[in-house]
């Protein structure tokens, strides 16, 4: 391993793996990496996933390598060319849960086989005694178009042999068939086929009930992701599991492969910081970060060994620095005017996790509810509540929670206050909200949380219903109120709260501060494979809270000219803003693109239309309405005016949020292809296969360039490009000045715009200083105009600009004079 290798990293850049772009294409780009100053290559999962997958979260051998993205050999050889840029490897990992369609999960398929004499049944959190005596010693499969019986009759479902083992097969789904379940003698395949009692027969000794999907959310007996039932939760707690599961990334990590992880979904783990806790004894000296969405005002755990998050609190306060806040209201009572929405955000969240917990939770619910009722029979005082006013209870304090989970480990009976106080606050409002309840059932449960009761039944409740409240507000938040409350999108991201409008300068110095005291090795992202828009869409989107008042003219003049496109008044309103709002953040875009965002978001709101249960009268009307206003040429050319004013502002807060993300306490990651103008919307869009060539060929040219060239070419990128390079070349010179030693200092600026200026200083060495709030500003990309008097007093010493090379020697600065050549500054001293 080269001495001159990085301990952690300096910068990240996100790829995702897939069929096009392979462990062998990664080698090709290190070059690339290493010239625009990225130290560490940082990959989706690697593992075997389903075939085709484009992300890798749907993991089917966790002991494998997946054939299509590589070879072993494939992955040393890019290890090696790593480490000879000076250069490493995170690696995205996957505990939680494990892809179980077909055969090729080995560990599931033998489940399915063996049932709970499988050696594999424990790795799997499994329900063995479910109440439905259906269900006993069985795993649901709920796969069939029909009921059971219609299928059946119909000859969908057949006994076959693949590569010699019997196995059912309905479509594309196949099921092992218990060897010990059948004795084949000459015909027998046909003659079960062909007769459905004995096709029963046959079915009815498996280890799984095939039956109707829609009975899976009512009826689901195994742990899950979110409401996804081919992914299969892992119990990681059991030692035996964790080392089978990680038995590769241990042996690329000793081998020194690999110098850090990023570990998926913690918060669906049983204990997060046990696993952790093993996760850090077997990879001692890696960089591990973990995807934890924090809540406003709530902070990881310090007791976990990590390094931090992935970054999605800084992202959300990097864009609420740039938020009017002033506009708040105006919009607020706009969008509820337009659309006709409900405007009151918690009540909407309280609103869509009661019917996640009530529908696509049923299950986990139910199960829960399972547990309760013995436990009742143990407690006198508790043992007269009927299961009726267990599960009402347990459903509202559930969608009262205003963190994603509370981390107590009841066998150790160890529960912090800030936990205590999540669970309390939740109770409170259980009652303020369903007095009819009573309290005595919520009171129960919270007993129970507050490890007040304790018992085996007790210590099991108590660590399922943590893993349920975070299925519980993702499903609700992101995947469903952030696309029904749609009253400034650009708000609407993962880790974010759209009530929180904006932020202040101060507070989003001291958010950095904090974040260099308590976690100043923790990643920071501006965009991610998970989140709704990219950096620059969002960018671009928040201008409009400085213009709300031309915003809603524009709103309701298009409004007007397309409602010839409307049919029997659908699309609705919400969708219609929520697509002008689209159509502003990520233009120039194809239809193609367009229209799959929209009808993605319209099924996630599950207000007209959904996954589950499409409305093709709906579904029409909105295809027409894209359609129709996309080839209208009077609208579009509307559209466009209306965008001249916003897409130079959109470039320049674009340049403004990466350049803190490159200097604030943290560890920048650059998601793939943002290094340049990237206006992708969610995945599968973000997940689009990147220009390399383009983006090798920009930055061999940045060479030759002036600043000036540069800035004139900005519709190509150049700027960002530019920009990233430049900042990521001055870490690797004084990596000091960015460390965890290198002081976060804020630096006020004077004058009549000093509000629109955020600047501060690293380590004493570096001073950044960049616009907000532009509208009006800077109206073209350079000339530093209409700042007026604003200045800033520089610390003593004379400075350079990294990005034009300009020398500044008197203590105090004019922005003017600041952003005349490029329109963010980053100030080096010189010795």
């Amino acid at each position: 391993m080269s001495s001159a290798r990085l301990k952690l990293p300096r910068a990240t850049y996100r790829i995702q793996f897939r069929s096009g772009f392979t462990l062998r294409s990664a080698i090709n780009l290190i070059p690339y990496l290493s010239e625009l100053g990225i130290s560490h290559l940082y990959a989706s999962p690697l593992l075997l996933a389903m075939f085709g997958s484009t992300h890798g979260y749907d993991v089917f051998d966790f002991e494998q390598l997946d054939p299509d993205l590589g070879t072993e050999e494939d992955l040393e050889e890019l290890a090696k060319t790593l480490h000879k840029n000076n250069m490493g490897l995170v690696l995205d990992i996957v505990p939680n849960h494990m892809g179980i369609g077909g055969s090729q999960n080995r560990w599931w398929w033998d489940v399915l086989k063996h049932g709970q004499k499988s050696q594999f049944a424990p790795y799997f959190d499994i329900d063995w005694k479910s109440p439905d005596p259906r269900l006993h010693g069985k795993i649901l499969a709920p796969v069939l178009g029909d009921r059971y019986e219609t299928v059946l009759a119909k000859g969908e479902i057949r006994l076959d042999y693949d590569e010699d083992e019997l196995i059912l097969r309905y479509h594309e789904h196949t099921f092992p068939v218990n060897p010990n379940s059948i004795e084949i003698k000459e015909d027998t395949i046909y003659t079960i086929n062909t007769e459905p009692d004995l096709l029963d027969q046959l079915i009815q000794k498996q280890n799984y009930r095939l039956t109707f999907y829609e009975h899976g959310p009512k009826e689901l007996n195994y742990r899950r992701f979110f409401n996804i039932i081919t992914l299969a939760g892992v119990r990681v707690e059991d030692p035996q599991v964790f080392k089978e599961a990680h038995a590769p990334i241990i042996h690329w990590t000793e081998k020194g492969l690999i110098d850090g992880l990023r570990v998926d979904h913690p918060d669906g783990l049983r204990d997060p910081e046990q696993y952790l806790r093993r996760l850090h004894e077997v990879t001692p000296n890696a960089w591990i970060v973990v995807e934890k969405i924090l809540e406003p005002g709530e902070d990881l755990p310090v007791t976990w060994p990590v390094d931090g998050t992935t970054g999605y609190d800084f992202m959300n306060r990097a864009q609420a620095v740039f938020v009017n806040a002033e506009s708040e209201q105006i919009l607020t009572d706009f969008y509820g005017e337009f659309t006709g929405e409900p405007t009151d955000y918690a009540a909407i969240v309280k609103e869509k996790k009661q019917f996640i917990l009530e529908d696509m939770l049923c299950a986990e619910v139910g199960r829960l509810v399972d547990l309760l009722i013995p436990i009742t029979a143990n407690h006198w005082r508790y043992r007269d509540f009927s299961r009726d006013e267990l599960r009402e209870a347990l459903i509202e304090l559930l969608s009262c929670f205003s963190v994603y989970r509370t981390y107590a480990r009841a066998q150790t009976r160890y529960i912090t206050e800030t936990d205590a106080a999540y669970i309390v606050e939740a109770t409170k409002l259980a009652k303020e909200f369903r007095p009819d309840l009573g309290s005595e059932p919520l009171d129960f449960i919270a007993s129970l949380l507050l490890l007040n009761l304790t018992g085996d039944l007790e210590q099991d409740f108590v660590m399922r219903f943590q893993q349920l409240t975070g299925p519980a507000m993702a499903k609700s938040v992101e995947d469903t109120a952030f696309y029904c409350y749609n009253r400034f999108v650009a708000l609407n991201e993962v880790g974010g709260d759209p009530s929180h409008f904006g932020c202040s300068v101060e507070d989003f110095h001291k958010a950095s501060q904090k974040a260099l005291s308590e976690w100043p090795d923790a990643m920071l992202g501006s965009s991610t494979h998970d989140t709704k828009r990219s950096e620059d869409v969002r960018a671009r989107l928040l201008l409009l809270s400085e213009i709300p008042e031309k915003w809603m003219e524009t709103v309701q003049r298009w409004s007007k000219m397309n409602e010839k496109y409307r049919h029997q008044q659908w699309p609705d309103r919400n969708a219609e803003y929520l697509y002008y709002q689209t159509l502003v953040g990520a233009w120039p875009i194809s239809f193609e693109r367009l229209y799959n965002y929209m009808d993605k978001a319209v099924c996630e709101s599950k207000q007209h239309t959904s996954w589950a249960q499409r409305n093709p009268e709906y579904d029409d009307a909105l295809r027409a309405f894209i359609k129709n206003t996309f080839n209208d040429a009077e609208f579009i050319a509307d559209l466009e005016n209306f965008l001249q004013s916003l897409v130079i502002p959109g470039y320049i807060n674009s340049l403004s949020q990466t350049l803190l993300k490159l200097t604030t306490p943290g560890i920048p990651d650059v998601y793939q292809g943002t290094e340049l103008w990237d206006n992708s919307l969610v995945d599968p869009d973000n997940r689009r296969i990147v220009d390399f060539d383009l983006r090798r060929s920009l930055l061999n040219e940045l060479k030759t360039l002036s600043i000036d060239d540069i800035c004139r070419r900005y519709p190509e990128g150049l700027p960002k490009l530019w920009l990233i390079r430049q900042t990521l070349g001055l870490r690797a010179k004084s990596p000091e000045i960015f460390d965890r030693n290198g002081f976060y200092e804020p630096i006020f600026a004077q004058g009549n715009k000093a509000e629109h200026i955020i600047a501060y200083s690293r380590g004493g060495s570096v001073v950044v200083v960049v616009p907000r709030l532009i509208m009006g500003l800077q109206t073209e990309f350079t000339s530093g105009q209409n700042w007026g008097d604003t200045s800033l007093n520089l610390p003593v010493g004379q400075w350079r600009n990294q990005f034009t090379d300009e020398v500044i020697a008197d203590e105090t600065v004019s922005i003017s004079d600041l952003f005349k050549h490029f329109p963010v500054a980053l100030l080096v001293r010189q010795n």
